[in-house]
């Protein structure tokens, strides 16, 4: 890299953008982003910089009937959007994860549809270029009686570690460019016309939410706390608990502004503190509320949305850990809490999160351990006396989706009375089994082996 201008490759950049056709304000966002980089920032924030958010600072959406009917007064000014965008690459699909059947019959996309109707809020989700055209078809099968608002997230190039160039892989040029993360959903509403759309349809809020998370539904009384309370931007936070360290955690800057820190924007020598659960008691759901006009007045001042960054080391072709190292730049939409004037935490039941990263997460939502309704969404089923359900699958044999179908071919079993469940070796459920307390079962030998249909289990099997 060229030590007088550390800037000498960003024309290059700009004109491959250009050739992609990317708006101006993304390839501006970009360029900004790049000059942190090459100006030596990694998207770190240290421990000094922030202070924990106290139980004080958190609001509590109050008693269910206190904003409940101005919420949903609210509902026909709200529009509920979903990031359609993950393609579920970490359990084996080759396709939109939204596309994954979560109850016989029924996908994430379906639920999502389906909860939006019931509740009366416009639907709009932010595809890729890798979900778009497969949602399109999916939607034309599930005929919706309300057309959802379709807009695509954008795309940034990849950054050779280097010297800080464009990467360049001929044997597949899209590899050369990277998701921009979900903290793009703010442009891309921008440059798709979406938020003027909204806007001019009398739109004033959007609800946001992943699409793997099926606990986030529209609550109206949420709905109505948010709008009550003339409240900017909104982020649905949970206590933290031990299987929480991941998770990006709410913390104020010196400056006294909410910001989110991620897992990758934690330098690694303090990553103990970054765990630290007592410390730092919140984790960020990835459910926000957002207040359009707002939004609006934000861009039209700052003529971008710039996020706090988050560098990714990466390999060019992340199947090929041989080719070039480089840079990722990614931002997350919560980190957005920092330049909302006003914005807060609410606290909410860890009911509403209930992401789907991993096999083990599907295995519980397939199960009677959950209920699904169209008015209600997926709920604990009220047969259910236990507070938790721990899934630990062997993952030489679960990980992947096509296997753990392969492993549950009729079906989850009953796990409405099962506290925790751990299987390990190559094992088969056949139909109606029954798991009971705390599980465990092995199958210490070379073949499969099978729990047979009806078995009731209570306590360790080895097969």
């Amino acid at each position: 890299m060229n030590k007088k201008d550390p800037y000498v490759h960003l024309p290059d950049f700009i004109r491959k953008m250009e050739a992609e056709d990317l708006p101006h304000m993304v390839i501006d966002t970009f360029a900004g982003y790049y000059r942190e980089v090459a100006g030596g920032e990694r998207g770190f924030i240290c421990d000094a910089e922030l202070t924990p958010v106290s139980a004080d600072e958190v609001h509590m959406a109050g008693e269910p009937g206190e904003y409940v009917a101005a919420g949903r007064d609210a509902l026909k000014e709200t529009v509920m959007i979903v990031l359609n965008g993950g393609l579920g690459t970490s359990m084996g699909l080759r396709g939109p994860k939204s596309l994954l059947e979560v109850k016989p019959g029924i996908s994430f996309l379906q639920v999502i549809v389906e909860q939006a109707a019931a509740k009366g809020a416009e639907l709009a989700l932010m595809n890729s270029f890798s979900t778009h055209e497969a949602t399109c078809r999916a939607l034309e099968k599930i005929r919706p009686p309300q057309e959802p608002v379709l807009f695509l997230q954008h795309k940034f190039p990849k950054i050779l570690r280097k010297d800080l160039s464009p990467a360049v892989w001929p044997p597949n040029p899209a590899l050369e460019w990277n998701p921009p993360g979900h903290g793009d959903i703010y442009t891309a509403l921008v440059t798709s016309g979406t938020l003027q759309r909204l806007l001019d349809e009398g739109k004033r809020t959007a609800f946001i939410c992943n699409s793997d998370n099926l606990g986030a539904v529209l609550d109206p009384v949420l709905l109505g706390y948010f709008t009550q309370r003339r409240l900017p931007f909104m982020m649905e936070v949970a206590e933290r608990t031990p299987v929480d360290l991941k998770g990006g955690h709410l913390a104020r800057r010196m400056d006294g502004r909410l910001v989110l820190r991620e897992a990758a924007q934690c330098p690694i020598e303090e990553l103990d503190a970054f765990r630290d659960i007592s410390r730092y008691r919140y984790f960020n759901t990835n459910s926000l509320w957002i207040d359009l006009p707002f939004l609006q007045d934000l861009v039209a001042r700052e003529r971008t949305v710039r996020l706090p960054i988050i560098v990714n080391p990466k390999t060019l072709d992340p199947r090929d850990e041989s080719s070039p190292p480089v840079y990722q730049i990614e931002t997350a939409m919560g980190a957005a809490v920092s330049l909302f004037d006003g914005a807060a935490g609410v606290l909410v039941d860890r009911r509403r999160f209930l992401p789907v990263k991993k096999c083990n997460q599907l295995l519980a939502l397939r199960s009677d351990c959950y209920v699904y309704d169209r008015e209600n969404g997926f709920r604990i089923n009220p047969s259910r006396s236990l507070d938790s359900l721990h899934i630990d699958l062997d993952p030489r044999y679960f990980e992947k989706i096509d296997e753990f179908d392969a492993r549950f071919p009729e079906g989850a079993p009953s796990l409405v009375a099962c506290e925790s469940l751990r299987v390990r070796g190559d094992v088969r459920f056949e139909a109606d089994v029954v798991i009971r307390g705390r599980v465990t079962i092995v199958n210490k030998g070379n073949r499969q082996a099978v729990v047979r249909r009806g078995s009731v289990v209570t306590g360790d099997l080895v097969l």
